[in-house]
């Protein structure tokens, strides 16, 4: 039975800023996410990088993405420049992306920077060589394994879950975070965690756009040669925590929350996760 990760082990992840650090130091990411028929994902995630706390944000989309982006979020940079690690996919479809997004994704990919790699990009996965956080749900983590060669699984406990994870950490050579109300983080080492959602009112629309957004902000903060895989149950661990306390301050059992009412608690969340380091 593999363990769960807790708001200790967070804690030893993030990072509190000093008064030596400025933007840079504190990390920048680079966003390459939305697109004009799902603008929203690009607005969720940059927002939640923001709220995790980061730097910087370095967003670079299509134009409708970038104008909503800019007026939920006017300090983010939305021109090219250095970054010191990507979140790439979110709210974008393969089979409309074009040529020239794929070439682009295939450089990051390629590159040697750190990538949180997220719905529309899984595809190009199997091809990357950079350090990889991929970030399937059940139908898209099946989709990796058929291209990877592996069995199409859809397994349906959490140790068969884990099992399987395992399997495409080690076959794809990155850290896999497979979503579920019950998320599993495996690594390629053969190293895996649960994460629970903390509450059932997570499930909606837009809220894994969220995650990469908050697992690409401590990616970049971390540092180089941050442990991935801590990295990765960080993020969803803050997540996680943020939906909870979206929720809990509706009453006793909770109520409906949004993407960006989980994006909004994370700095809450993050502010335990410290109090507890």
């Amino acid at each position: 039975m593999i363990g769960s990760w807790t708001v200790s082990d967070a804690a030893r992840v993030l990072r509190r800023p000093t008064a030596a650090d400025d933007k840079y130091s504190r990390g920048v990411l680079g966003v390459r996410t939305g697109s004009d028929g799902y603008p929203g994902a690009a607005v969720l995630g940059v927002e939640a990088a923001w709220r995790t706390g980061v730097g910087m944000v370095r967003y670079l989309g299509p134009s409708v993405p970038t104008s909503l982006v800019l007026q939920r979020r006017p300090e983010t940079v939305a021109a090219p420049g250095r970054v010191q690690a990507w979140l790439i996919g979110s709210g974008t479809d393969a089979t409309s992306r074009s040529d020239a997004e794929t070439e682009a994704l295939r450089g990051i990919l390629g590159a040697d920077l750190p990538v949180v790699v997220d719905a529309g990009a899984l595809d190009l996965a199997a091809g990357g060589t950079a350090p990889m956080i991929v970030t399937p749900h059940g139908r898209e983590h099946a989709r990796l394994r058929a291209q990877l060669g592996l069995a199409e699984d859809f397994p349906a406990t959490d140790a068969e879950r884990s099992a399987s994870a395992l399997e495409t950490a080690a076959a794809l050579g990155a850290t896999v975070v497979l979503k579920g109300a019950v998320t599993i983080v495996a690594s390629a080492s053969g190293w895996a965690t649960t994460v629970s959602a903390g509450t059932p009112w997570l499930a909606t629309a837009g809220t894994g756009d969220v995650l990469a957004g908050a697992i690409g902000a401590v990616l970049a903060g971390a540092g180089a040669g941050a442990d991935l895989a801590a990295v990765a149950s960080t993020g969803v661990w803050l997540h996680g925590r943020a939906g909870s306390l979206a929720a809990e301050g509706l009453g006793d059992q909770g109520g409906p929350i949004t993407a960006l009412d989980v994006a909004a608690a994370l700095p809450r969340a993050v502010g335990e996760a410290l109090s507890a380091g």
